[in-house]
């Protein structure tokens, strides 16, 4: 089992409820597409699967196993052992503005590897091959030496990607990973996750604004509405009313969400 929720519900400031009653497992080496509204709690639920609200049981509620550990029974050391084998994809990658984009790619294994080969690559990169290889399946490898901030947006988010796929994570979470990419670019980039995963059996869990990539490269897909589990189903089995259903609360139609409307994709269009 790559991840199970049982119950879990997680509060914010003054309150305010981001997720409720959230029941949800995974097996590991599955990909699993999160869809709904903005504000839906996509993003919540990426963050508790992240182990971000381990140390505040103030907010965070029920049952939370996350490959094979239980979160609210780990101490901080383990939790850093549990953090390393988690990857996680940005939609605005966190990559210091002055950092050599090597650097930043090569951060993705400090976690596994001995302090002073962490402390020695942030010195000089330890694993410049390794680096432009990932680099090089984003299409990236000219950019092994520029600096974070020279980079557009499209071209962080897909470094950010370089650095989850050097990492080689068990469960890989992605936040809109492709939403600052053209949509030929957005399908490619999606392509390449969902077949790392698989290649790797590790567990893949996205959040996607646009639909149809969601139906076309997944397998599962998780509507997410009001901080609460719409439907859980295989995507073939996903229908437009359900679809128009789950983003009823934007007061817009469903084509209007999909960015790649006007070329839908098939079924299976990345397997």
């Amino acid at each position: 089992m790559s991840f199970a929720l049982d119950g879990v519900g997680l509060t914010h400031g003054q309150g305010s409820t981001a997720l409720a009653d959230i029941r949800l497992a995974a097996a590991q080496g599955e990909s699993i597409a999160l869809i709904g509204p903005s504000g839906a709690g996509k993003t919540s639920l990426l963050s508790v699967l992240g182990t971000a609200w381990a140390a505040q049981p103030q907010r965070l509620r029920g049952s939370v196993q996350v490959l094979g550990n239980d979160l609210q029974a780990l101490n901080a050391h383990a939790l850093r052992g549990l953090r390393a084998r988690i990857g996680t994809v940005h939609q605005a990658p966190p990559l210091p503005a002055r950092q050599r984009v090597v650097t930043s790619v090569l951060a993705g294994r400090l976690g596994q590897w001995p302090a002073w080969k962490a402390l020695a690559s942030l010195a000089y990169p330890m694993d410049i091959p390794g680096a432009r290889a990932a680099l090089a399946r984003v299409e990236l490898e000219g950019k092994l030496f520029a600096r974070c901030d020279q980079l557009s947006g499209g071209q962080l988010q897909r470094a950010g990607i370089a650095r989850v796929l050097y990492q080689q994570p068990a469960l890989v979470l992605a936040d809109e990973p492709v939403s600052a990419l053209d949509p030929a670019l957005a399908l490619a980039t999606i392509r390449l996750l969902v077949d790392d995963a698989r290649a790797r059996d590790a567990t893949l869990v996205a959040s996607l604004h646009a639909v149809d990539l969601a139906l076309g490269c997944f397998a599962r897909i998780v509507g997410i509405q009001a901080g609460r589990i719409a439907f859980d189903l295989p995507a073939d089995q996903v229908s437009e009313t359900q679809l128009q259903a789950l983003y009823a609360g934007e007061g817009q139609q469903l084509p209007a969400l999909l960015p790649l409307a006007a070329t839908p994709l098939p079924m299976n269009a990345c397997r």
